[in-house]
């Protein structure tokens, strides 16, 4: 399975526009591994191929990257296997992360997994609700596959406020952002024809005039 996924990510990555180096393919090999190793426990995700886990688990959370300034932390909000974030963090050195996942059992498979991946020291994991969490030192806030999401938009936007937002989701989510009248960028994901990551930017800070 491991070989499979291998060579998904290096027959796919170009519809991404990525171009992955081997070191970089085999450690996120690693890490589709760990899960593989917790899911039947866990329920990290769902049953998929390891063709699969490779282009919608993996390739697609890398989309968020192109938004994603140098040297910036963001925020991963029920961030429950480590998607987008650990994918995120193993591409890109310069980002760190606040992986934020409520489940206790979840919280810590995120803390093994950015242990034995060596990316503990860019990723500060939370066993609590996003918002018990303060995100002031984060300047985006991503978000996969949460719960009720739809429902819990209001809520991820008032504690986000004014972060740059990108969110993984289908027309659903998309209509209940257009709801809050958000100016949202919707990027349909390769190979895909009803998943999209939506992005908003970030609002420049206020200048109070004097």
């Amino acid at each position: 399975m491991r070989e499979e996924f291998i060579k998904a990510i290096k027959s796919r990555q170009n519809s991404f526009n990525l171009s992955l180096p081997g070191d970089t393919i085999s450690r996120l090999a690693d890490y589709y591994d760990l899960v593989q190793v917790h899911n039947p426990i866990l329920h990290l995700v769902g049953p998929c191929s390891a063709t699969e886990f490779a282009t919608r688990h993996i390739l697609e959370s890398l989309t968020m990257l192109e938004f994603i300034p140098q040297g910036a932390r963001f925020a991963d909000v029920g961030a429950g296997a480590g998607l987008p974030s650990i994918p995120g963090l193993i591409v890109r050195k310069d980002l760190s992360g606040l992986l934020i996942e409520s489940k206790e059992k979840k919280t810590k498979f995120l803390a093994d997994a950015v242990k034995h991946l060596g990316i503990a020291r860019r990723a500060k994991v939370s066993n609590l609700q996003f918002e018990e969490v303060d995100p002031t030192n984060v300047s985006h806030v991503c978000c996969r596959a949460l719960d009720k999401f739809e429902q819990k938009l209001p809520r991820l936007l008032r504690w986000a406020d004014k972060k740059g937002l990108l969110l993984f989701g289908g027309n659903n989510l998309r209509t209940a952002m257009e709801k809050h009248q958000l100016a949202v960028t919707a990027k349909l994901m390769p190979l895909s024809e009803q998943r999209y990551l939506f992005v908003v930017d970030p609002k420049p800070p206020t200048v109070k005039s004097r």
